[in-house]
């Protein structure tokens, strides 16, 4: 099983849209495709169409992540016609300030949980956009990450500060996180100066570190996703950004045992 967090602390950059269809685009090349909804707000359950669940009284995501071996996560996941999914669920609210609380391996639950699904050939996490506990554990958990910005100054910003976070959990718990992609989000071509120059900023940083993937802003991608689904869906439009998306997926395979 290969696991992928897609993760960035900053909202607005496209954390959901990118993790459905990076999941739609690794379905269609035949994979066995789990998305775990890690952000307290569910907008992944919620867009792909699992609004009962996110509102589902326990046991939820919530409870497994809280307590990892009383609770076993694969009989939360529900099926999505491409993928599975493991939702999120509102009382995910309460998770982070339960985990400090809690003092035991506060940001380690989510391996635990991970151990338990190894049915599959990639599990992608949408992870919160917060550097909190929640985020921690996505992060210690797959330790592959793909991480999703915008064409801003504000991006490079969060970046620094992801960056700077990634090094202070390899130091404290003895791992290697590994950026894998980036995803700029929601590119609209001309340029203006901030856009350009934060594209040249993030190819620069990341030239010889993880390949760097421009994905358009296109309305058939947006309309997929209020179908409930991916660029990939049995119902989804044609759009260049198919090719994009399956580069991406041809990029994970290449890292992937």
């Amino acid at each position: 099983m290969n696991s992928f967090a897609i993760t960035q602390q900053k909202g607005g950059v496209g954390k959901t849209t990118n993790t459905i269809n990076i999941a739609g685009a690794l379905a269609a090349r035949g994979h066995h495709v789990l998305t775990i909804d890690a952000d307290p707000q569910g907008y992944l359950t919620n867009t792909l169409g699992f609004r009962d669940a996110y509102q589902s009284d326990p046991p939820s995501l919530y409870n497994a992540i809280n307590s990892p071996h009383d609770h076993d996560p694969t009989n939360l996941i529900v099926e999505h016609p491409e993928f599975d999914v493991l939702p999120a669920n509102i009382d995910m609210f309460r998770l982070e300030q339960d985990l400090i609380a809690s003092g035991r391996r506060p940001r380690q639950r989510m391996e635990d949980v991970l151990d338990q699904l190894d049915d599959y050939d990639y599990v992608l996490i949408d992870a919160p956009p917060s550097l909190g506990p929640i985020n921690d554990n996505v992060l210690l958990a797959a330790q592959d990450i793909l991480i999703p910005v915008e064409a801003a100054d504000s991006s490079v910003l969060a970046i620094e500060h992801l960056l700077n976070q990634i090094e202070s959990l390899e130091r404290d718990y003895g791992v290697q996180i590994t950026e894998q992609a980036l995803l700029i989000s929601n590119v609209n071509y001309p340029l203006d100066n901030e856009q350009a120059d934060a594209i040249e900023w993030f190819r620069d940083t990341f030239d010889g570190r993880a390949p760097v993937f421009e994905v358009r802003n296109r309305a058939a991608v947006k309309r997929s996703l209020a179908s409930e689904g991916s660029i990939f869906g049995e119902e989804a439009e044609d759009t260049d950004m198919t090719t994009v998306y399956d580069d991406i997926a041809a990029a994970l395979e290449e890292v992937s045992d």
